[in-house]
């Protein structure tokens, strides 16, 4: 589930921050993708204290039924939805979901792109970004040592996700996989923004006291 999830987020993150010529819609599927990501995500961590409790519902037993297969909880079993996960996460773990508020609202972007059509007056990549870095970011690093910024189907990695996330002011957790091309991106700080670049110039610092990665490594991690 973890390497399911974090292939959806570098899908996500590779979406918002990127455009294409022959698909206008990568902003639109970043939003499923990175709500499809968060959900395997929280599914993943209550899983590790026990595979059960993601689920609502269970089959019942059959007659002279001894034991349930994997089959039949697969087919017959249903999951907790989106909107309900942060609070069984707290439940199970003790873990309160980062930018819970943010979290509904993605939902509700999510259910009305999917059903529906993208909001005109949105900017639907940032929608996305900001829901990566203010919820998915620091929910994995809490629960894994994970970084959102290691999960990214760019070629070139961190050089343009991470410059593009210094321009539009986005507040992110640095990694240390990431000090190793960190000289190389070309970026510009918001202008007139001083308390952000304040505060991710110590991001950068503690990232680098800790470069090079510890394992699992940035590599190692990744799914491919």
């Amino acid at each position: 589930m973890l390497e399911l999830a974090l292939g959806a987020l570098a899908h996500a993150n590779w979406h918002a921050n990127y455009h294409s010529f022959e698909n206008s819609r990568w902003s639109e599927l970043s939003v499923l993708q990175a709500a499809h990501a968060c959900e395997i995500l929280i599914k993943a961590r209550i899983a590790q204290e026990h595979p059960l409790l993601i689920f609502e519902h269970l089959p019942k037993p059959q007659p002279g039924q001894a034991s349930l297969s994997i089959r039949e909880l697969v087919e017959g079993g249903r999951t907790y939805q989106y909107s309900d996960l942060p609070d069984r996460l707290w439940a199970t773990t003790g873990i309160r979901l980062p930018g819970l508020e943010r979290h509904k609202e993605f939902g509700r972007l999510r259910n009305t792109i999917q059903h529906f059509l993208a909001p005109s007056y949105m900017d639907i990549s940032y929608e996305t970004i900001a829901f990566i870095y203010e919820v998915i970011d620091p929910f994995i690093n809490t629960s894994w040592g994970l970084f959102a910024v290691d999960y990214n189907e760019d070629h070139e990695e961190y050089i343009y996700l991470v410059g593009g996330l210094i321009r539009r002011g986005v507040r992110f957790l640095a990694s240390p996989g990431m000090m190793e091309c960190f000289d190389s991106i070309d970026f510009e700080w918001p202008q007139g923004d001083s308390e952000y670049r304040k505060f991710m110039e110590s991001r950068f610092e503690v990232a680098r006291a800790a470069y090079p990665p510890r394992a699992p490594s940035r590599r190692s991690s990744r799914s491919e």
